[in-house]
């Protein structure tokens, strides 16, 4: 009974170091040869996948002996299949070679990704920011292309009060508090010093304005005591090369 118990683990043991092999495998451009990063690898049997690295490799491990079949796929790109055959006599990377998908083009919505200068994930940041942007933007612009009180004005928690009769200054009033403990930024930054809490700075044109971002509530502890009730932080469109022209 012994011999057959240790006869067993022997066997075990042998299988085991048996199906240690490994593949490498390289996903590459097919026509100038640059590496594909985060491509999908699937492996079949097993139906395993990985994704690829930024130098576009992917290794599996404890692979037994035997044909496999390997896709790779990538957004934009043809997926490729080719048969292995482990184990290898070559152990450099297997290359797979994808080509544009150019029966299936298409144009994809243009995707825009705006971040703070905060390094915390949204989860961890106390403060709720909103945003106004897109098509909202480009409606109040339309309405009342010079100043934007018409924007701020329609927004919740928000009000614009007019502070001169003559020179039509106004102010922002969050959460019912008096502009002057208003901040406002123009793209991140406190560059209108004291003048922030109102009066003329409100004819700002919103026609060369990306989006609006507003915090309603305390965020003094982050941008100073002019921002008691809140802040407003204008983010401006960066220049292009071509003109931009509405009509």
């Amino acid at each position: 009974m012994k011999k057959l118990f240790l006869s067993g683990i022997v066997m075990l043991l042998a299988c085991t170091v048996y199906a240690q092999h490994s593949l490498n495998i390289a996903v590459k451009h097919k026509d100038d040869g640059h590496p594909l990063g985060s491509a999908t690898i699937t492996l079949n049997p097993g139906n395993r996948s990985v994704i690829a690295d930024s130098a576009g490799l992917a290794s599996f491990g404890n692979l037994a002996e035997g044909t496999y079949t390997i896709r790779a796929s990538y957004i934009g790109f043809e997926a490729v299949q080719a048969k292995v055959i482990i184990p290898r006599a070559s152990t450099e990377p297997l290359e797979l070679l994808l080509d544009h998908d150019h029966g299936h083009e298409h144009e994809e919505e243009e995707v825009i990704v705006t971040s703070t200068r905060i390094s915390r994930s949204i989860a961890n940041t106390p403060t709720r920011t909103e945003v106004i942007s897109g098509e909202e933007m480009e409606e109040k612009g339309n309405m009342k292309p010079g100043d934007i009180r018409m924007m701020l004005n329609e927004s919740t928690g928000i009000q614009t009060q007019q502070t001169s009769a003559t020179s039509f200054n106004a102010g922002i009033r969050i959460q019912g508090l008096d502009g002057r403990y208003t901040q406002i930024l123009r793209d991140g930054y406190p560059l209108y010093s004291g003048f922030a809490g109102s009066l003329s700075l409100l004819q700002i044109a919103p026609l060369d304005l990306k989006q609006v971002e507003v915090i309603k509530g305390s965020a003094s502890t982050l941008y100073g005591g002019g921002a008691i009730a809140g802040l407003v932080n204008l983010v401006f469109k960066t220049p292009g090369e071509n003109r931009e022209l509405n009509f």
